[in-house]
């Protein structure tokens, strides 16, 4: 085996495999994971004001971890809007089974698999309120809405919708965890192009290899979904299973 060969191998090694095995022990020796979806529990988490009681307009990204062995690598992630002066959010999640976008199937701030949601995006106000249009038509437009088309790896899956959303209304200005797995699927054939954020580029291999550089995305590298790299941003490294490490986004502040 050549030298280049070696040291490709042991960067894999440090960059994506000793994180997310260390992550996996972790994760093992936790005593407070629902066994099974029926025994999970999927209420809110009290994170958003009652929506009545709530006038301003809202727009809202949650990410939180998925059940059983998927929690140790991936993160589930969801949009939420509300208009102005209206009684109850709107929640928008693409999901493996039934229809796969799906509207308001849990309540807009509920747990995944008992898992508290994060916060990754808000807007309120004014921004919001012309944003939620932008936000419904990308939903509505969304290319992988049919029964089947849903696949947990490399994607199309839960966070590629979301991506998909974000990177048609660059003004929303966010980047999804990279334990969002699935969030730099293309297809093949779609090898580079720019970033959600508009803000730097992207080269993709249909999902399992990549390379990001942008302004809010930072610097990432995918590895078969897994994701390393730096927010220079917002300071933090990036490493698979643990997600990202660092100063708090102004959204988790």
């Amino acid at each position: 085996m050549t030298t280049i060969a070696l040291r490709v191998l042991l960067a894999i090694l440090i960059l994506f495999i000793l994180p997310l095995a260390t992550h996996a022990l972790w994760w093992a020796l936790r005593h407070d994971l629902a066994p099974d979806w029926s025994r999970a529990d999927w209420t809110s988490a009290k994170i958003l004001p009652d929506a009545r009681e709530h006038r301003p307009a809202l727009v809202r990204i949650y990410a939180a971890r998925t059940g059983r062995w998927k929690g140790i690598f991936a993160h589930h992630s969801w949009i939420v809007v509300k208009e102005e002066g209206a009684s109850r959010y709107s929640r928008y999640d693409k999901v493996g089974w039934g229809s796969p976008v799906r509207t308001n199937a849990w309540a807009a701030d509920a747990r995944w698999f008992g898992n508290d949601p994060q916060l990754v995006l808000a807007i309120d106000g004014e921004e919001a309120q012309r944003l939620i249009p932008e936000i419904r038509r990308a939903v509505a437009e969304y290319p992988y809405s049919r029964f089947g088309d849903y696949r947990v790896w490399p994607g199309p899956n839960s966070n590629t919708f979301v991506a998909y959303v974000v990177g048609k209304i660059p003004a929303l200005g966010t980047a999804l965890p990279p334990t969002a797995v699935g969030k730099d699927f293309h297809p093949f054939g779609d090898f580079a192009g720019l970033t959600p954020s508009r803000t730097g580029f992207q080269l993709q291999l249909g999902g399992f290899l990549g390379l990001t550089v942008g302004w809010v995305e930072g610097f990432e590298l995918n590895f078969l979904g897994l994701v390393t790299g730096i927010d220079l941003r917002h300071p933090a490294f990036k490493l698979p299973g643990w997600g990202r490490i660092g100063l708090p986004l102004p959204a988790e502040a």
